[in-house]
C-alpha cells in the first residue's frame, strides 16, 4: 500500500496501530547518486509507514525576503477532505485567481472539500479534477484567492535553495528551508518521469504544498517524504506539461452510494 501526506485527523493511536499514517511513505531506495551527497542504496523500494515527527517549526521568512515572506503568506491555502470514509488535511496554492493546486491523494475520495485561507476565510470549491500520470490535481474556487505567485520557468538543479510553505499537521502556516539534493524515478510510482529531491522537512498535511525559490517561483509541488526526512517534489516543468494540456486532468468522482 502506497500513500503519500496526506494528514488524517483520527487519532495518532490508531494511526500507527493500523500503520496507515496518511503521509509519510517510508522510501529507503535513495536518490541518484549526486556527487556525494546522496549515496544511492541497493535493492527495491519499500512502501512501509513512519510515524510523524512532532510538527516543524515556522522558521522565520525562510529563503524569501520580508516582501516575499508576505507573498507567499496570501497564496498558500489549506485543504480538509471530508472524504468518504475518513477525514484529512492537505496544503494547496493558488496559480490565479480561482485556481489551486494540489496534490491528486489530497483530493481523492471526497465527499466535501474545504478550503481556508492563511487570514481564516473559507472559499468555496466548485470543482476537483486529478492527473493521470502525476500527483497532481487542479482546485476550482468560487471566490477569488488573495494571491499567486508565477511558476518557475525551469526546474531547480542540485545544489539550489528552496523554500517549503505549507500546512503540517493542518496546523499554522509553515516555512521550512533547504536545497535540492537531486532527482530519482518516484519512489511511489505516482508519476510519470522523474522527480526532485530535496532536505527540506515536510509532514502529514504538506501535501501539495508550493516549493519556492529564492525569488518566490514556484519550482515544484510537495507530495511524499521518506524514513531519512528527505522530502519528494513533482518539478514545475511536469506541472507545466500537465496545466498545457487540457485533456490531462479528469474531473474526481464523489462517494460511491
Amino acid at each position: 500500500m502506497r500513500r503519500p501526506l496526506r494528514a488524517a485527523t483520527r487519532g495518532i493511536a490508531a494511526l500507527l496501530a493500523a500503520a496507515a499514517l496518511t503521509a509519510c511513505a517510508s522510501v529507503d531506495s535513495m536518490v541518484e547518486q549526486v556527487g556525494d551527497a546522496v549515496p544511492q542504496m541497493p535493492g527495491p523500494a519499500q512502501t512501509d509507514f513512519v510515524p510523524s515527527e512532532a510538527p516543524i517549526e515556522q522558521s522565520g521568512t525562510g529563503n524569501l525576503s520580508p516582501d516575499g515572506f508576505d507573498a507567499v503568506e496570501r497564496l498558500a491555502v489549506r485543504i480538509r477532505n471530508v472524504g468518504c470514509s475518513s477525514l484529512s488535511t492537505g496544503s494547496g496554492f493558488a496559480i490565479d485567481a480561482t485556481t489551486l493546486i494540489t496534490n491528486k491523494h489530497v483530493v481523492a475520495d471526497s465527499a466535501d472539500l474545504q478550503v481556508s485561507t492563511y487570514d481564516g476565510r473559507d472559499v468555496d470549491v466548485t470543482a476537483a479534477s486529478t492527473a493521470a500520470l502525476a500527483d497532481l490535481a487542479v482546485v476550482r474556487t468560487a471566490e477569488e484567492l488573495p494571491s499567486f505567485p508565477e511558476l518557475a520557468g525551469s526546474d531547480p538543479v542540485p545544489g539550489d535553495a528552496v523554500t517549503v510553505v505549507g500546512y503540517p499537521q493542518g496546523g499554522a502556516l509553515t516555512l521550512t528551508t533547504g536545497q535540492v539534493i537531486g532527482s530519482t524515478t518516484d519512489p511511489l510510482n505516482a508519476n510519470l518521469g522523474e522527480v526532485l529531491v530535496t532536505d527540506a522537512a515536510v509532514e502529514p498535511g504538506s501535501s501539495g504544498s508550493a516549493v519556492l525559490d529564492e525569488a518566490g517561483r514556484v519550482v515544484g509541488v510537495v507530495y511524499a517524504k521518506n524514513a531519512s526526512g528527505q522530502s519528494f517534489i513533482v518539478p514545475v516543468s511536469t506541472l507545466r506539461t500537465l496545466l498545457a494540456d487540457e485533456a490531462a486532468f479528469t474531473p474526481t468522482a464523489g462517494c460511491e452510494p
